[in-house]
């Protein structure tokens, strides 16, 4: 049974906001400016990764327009070069792009709960024993669990949740914005507290910043996972991620903004729940845990994007025998891969009960970074191949700025973070003797048929 195209423009271009809009820009701000040190320097790093993601969001819009299938860059890497390059990005989303995303989100949905409701987490700690950092990670599971279960019951059900969750969530994120600024207690002069850099190692903090920033504009091309359920796909496809990423590179700018305007810079570096604390600053401790619990919700719907989009990268490979087939099977009453969505489900649960937050964030951050540098390469060979006519406006400029941009951020992050990057190497080497497994096997089985 094949998936249907029930997902129209509105819910593809949610689908993108939701999966952009997550654990990044709620955690990594503060990182970043105990790094940079330079509120403006912390700005000017958003904007210029803004435009990254939206150089890649036009190339993936030319790319899905012409093969408008489930895959995403599993499918058209492995269209575009070779079978065992599109498993590589399929295995490394297997093991780091959607399952290590979904364990972030939730630990950080958990903290930010944690947070809102702290009187309740006390008592069960003082009633069992158990420590706080136990009953985070149950959380975690639970919500996990959740979004699992209610996405394996049908994409209709699903993007009806998805939809009500991005609106929110964009709600809440507007809310943030323009009661910052109403509220007249920020202080403007936070802007220009600067300390000055070490030249000799700017460029690396510059690269290893961006690869953080990327990680939280990550999602610029989640529609091109689904493009065997979305309506008309040679034009919302592209319009879908186009749309997404612009809505989200203002709302990010925003958004640091008040960070900055609320937060002193020495108050700021290295907190890793900004949102809350700069609500906290601007209106008090009752407001911190009311937006602790509203950036909750906003998580929840990063989350379940992320549990929409991946199950369909490896039903992709299953469907073309490089996984196992139970997973290409789609259940005949929800129309969904609910094998998929609930190994995927599992391998999230796996990584909340093994690693931290921050030990998830650092590692996967670079390997997001490897393939789309390969499938936006893959439109030059593309229009050769077809001799098509141009759909994406600057060519070729727009797909050689993110390939020169994204190249020179992974080059950085390797020096920086030497031990994150070589494990996200060595994931996707892994991915290179279980590809030949596969093959060997359907081989095998096509011999002796």
């Amino acid at each position: 049974m094949n998936l249907s195209r029930k997902i129209g423009l509105v819910s593809a271009t949610s689908i993108v906001v939701a999966n952009m809009i997550g654990a990044g820009i709620f955690t990594t701000s503060g990182l970043i400016l105990a790094n940079t040190h330079d509120p403006i320097l912390l700005l000017i790093l958003w904007f210029v990764g803004g435009i990254i993601a939206l150089c890649g969001a036009l190339s993936y819009g030319e790319l899905g327009a012409a093969m408008p299938e489930a895959g995403g860059e599993y499918l058209f890497l492995a269209k575009l070069y070779h079978p065992l390059i599109g498993f590589l990005s399929g295995w490394t989303s297997l093991l780091v792009g959607f399952s290590a995303p979904i364990a972030a989100s939730a630990i950080g949905s958990s903290e930010y709960l944690i947070q809102a409701f702290p009187n309740t987490g006390h008592l069960l700690i003082e009633a069992t024993g158990i420590s706080a950092a136990f009953w985070m990670k149950t959380v975690a599971i639970v919500i996990i669990m959740s979004f699992t279960i209610l996405h394996a019951k049908g994409v209709k059900s699903g993007t009806r949740v998805q939809n009500v969750l991005t609106g929110l969530k964009v709600l809440i994120i507007t809310v943030m914005i323009v009661a910052a600024f109403l509220s007249g207690k920020g202080d403007t002069s936070h802007f220009w507290v600067g300390t000055p850099q070490n030249t000799s190692s700017i460029w690396y903090t510059f690269g290893l910043s961006l690869m953080w920033i990327l990680f939280a504009y990550s999602g610029w091309n989640a529609s091109t996972y689904i493009g065997s359920e979305i309506k008309q796909p040679g034009k919302n496809l592209p319009r879908s991620l186009v749309a997404g990423t612009t809505l989200v590179i203002i709302l990010y700018l925003l958004l640091n903004i008040v960070f900055v305007y609320a937060i002193p810079p020495d108050k700021m570096k290295g907190v890793i729940a900004v949102g809350s604390l700069a609500m906290g600053k601007l209106f008090g401790p009752s407001i911190e845990k009311l937006f602790s619990l509203m950036i909750a919700l906003a998580l929840f719907s990063s989350l379940s994007a992320f549990i929409i989009i991946g199950p369909r990268v490896y039903y992709a490979m299953a469907r073309d025998h490089l996984f196992f087939k139970s997973i290409a099977k789609v259940h005949p009453a929800h129309h969904v891969p609910s094998k998929a969505i609930i190994a995927q489900g599992i391998l999230a649960i796996v990584y909340v009960i093994t690693g931290s937050f921050e030990q998830i964030l650092t590692y996967m951050g670079f390997s997001l970074g490897i393939f789309p540098i390969l499938a936006v390469f893959g439109i030059f060979i593309l229009r050769k191949k077809a001799n098509q006519h141009p759909t994406m406006p600057g060519y070729p400029f727009v797909p050689i700025i993110f390939i020169l941009a994204s190249v020179s951020i992974l080059i950085l992050a390797f020096l920086n973070r030497p031990l994150e990057s070589s494990l996200a190497i060595a994931i996707l080497i892994l991915g290179i003797p279980v590809y030949y497994f596969f093959y060997r096997r359907e081989h095998t089985k096509n011999i002796k048929a």
